[in-house]
Order: structure tokens, then sequence, then C-alpha cells
């Protein structure tokens, strides 16, 4: 795709967005009401006040399923989340995971425009996930914070290091269970989850993972924090 197609494209995305806010704006629960966003219990060891808040932004890498469990109880709950640039994001194992496709959006490829594109959503819905495909400036970071606040809105930026994240997850150790000496098959996941806590020290749980996209549950805490690799969370440039 050349660049002309690469910004018409990206023009057409935003017009359908500003259709999407026009025609969500009307509806109940579009924005979360309270500053706590509905979180499944597996995270609250990992998360400052355990669960996820309204107006702030997180960071994740490692498991498309620890972010869509991450989604789950929110968008049960009847907030409407949207997903930029990550188009393995697959609609129906969001579905398993109690995601409600009737309110969620999907832009897979923004391209350049990911950013304003990432902006314009958390203007209409309550969880806004994004991939970012370049550098986040400090001023970029500080607007898109204010219009967080504003709006009441969260952002979890996967893959990489979102500037001034309350916390960044993610999976550094993993095992599945289920598999016997030459039989069975993959049951569930057991993962090792350490999450930096902007102005805190760092967390560690064990969270399962099922096979079959059951709920995702706790299952104790791990190793204290000083006994697990630091995060190789980075920035992107």
């Amino acid at each position: 795709m050349n660049g002309l197609n690469a910004v018409e494209k990206a023009q057409a995305d935003l017009e359908r967005i500003r259709e999407l806010k026009s025609r969500i704006s009307g509806m109940e629960r579009t924005k979360l009401a309270t500053r706590t966003v509905p979180t499944l219990s597996a995270f609250a060891s990992l998360l400052p006040g355990g669960a996820l808040q309204a107006g702030s932004a997180y960071s994740v890498s490692g498991s498309m399923t620890l972010l869509m469990g991450l989604l789950s109880s929110a968008s049960a709950d009847g907030a409407w989340c949207g997903v930029v640039g990550v188009p393995e994001f697959g609609a129906e194992a969001a579905s398993r995971f109690g995601i409600e496709l009737g309110r969620l959006v999907l832009v897979r490829e923004p391209g350049d425009a990911w950013l304003p594109v990432t902006a314009a959503l958390a203007d209409a819905l309550a969880i806004v996930v994004a991939r970012p495909t370049a550098r986040v400036s400090d001023a970029d970071a500080a607007k898109l914070a204010a219009r967080l606040r504003q709006r009441g809105a969260v952002l979890i930026s996967f893959g990489s290091l979102w500037p001034g994240s309350e916390a960044a997850l993610a999976v550094t150790g993993s095992r599945w269970t289920g598999i016997g000496r030459g039989h069975g098959y993959p049951r569930e996941r057991l993962v090792t989850v350490r999450s930096e806590v902007r102005g805190g020290r760092p967390r560690v749980a064990q969270l399962r993972l099922p096979g079959d996209a059951a709920p995702i549950k706790s299952v104790a805490d791990a190793r204290p924090a000083a006994a697990v690799p630091a995060l190789r969370l980075e920035r992107v440039s």
C-alpha cells in the first residue's frame, strides 16, 4: 500500500469512528460511572486499588489471553471496548471470554494514524487497547492522559510500555498442565505475571489461564518480586 492509500484508509477509519461516536453518544453505560472498572478478581493483587481505574493507563505484554481477561468483566458489565492495531485479537476468542462483540470496536490496521484513532476512541469508549507502532512522545502521552482523565476512559497499551502506566503487566514464566508421559492434552496454562506498579514495589502472582477460555483464576502469590527477572517491556523507538 502506497503512502496516499494509507492516508486515505486512515481518514476513512477516522470518519467511521466519528460516526460511531455520534451513534453511541446517547447509549447508556457507554462510559463507566465509577472510578473502579469491573475487573476479574484474579488481577486484584497485581493492580493498584485491586482493579483497573477509570482515567488511567496500563501496559500488558506476553499474552493475548491476559489482555482479554482484563477486558472481560468490564465488557460483560456493559462497557464499550476498542482495540487498535492488534489484528490477531480474534472476535471468536473474545466472545468465549465474555467480551460482548456488540460493544467491541476493532480497528485492525490503523497505520500511522494509530495515535489519533486511539485518542478518538477514548472520547467515546470506556476501554481502549492500542499497540503503539512508534515511540510516544511525552507531550502526546500527557495530552492523551488528560483526555483519559476527562472522559473517564482506560487505556491499555499492548506489547510496549506506555509512559505513566499505573501498572505494567507481563508474563515472565509459563507452563501447561494436562500433559502426561506421552499422553494427554494441554488443559490450562499456569503463568507467572509480574506487575511493575508506578510509585510502588513490583508485584508477582500466578494465574491459571484455561485453554477453554474459562475464567482466569489466581493460584497463589509467586516468588518474592526480588527473585523474579525484571520486565522486558520497552517503549517503542
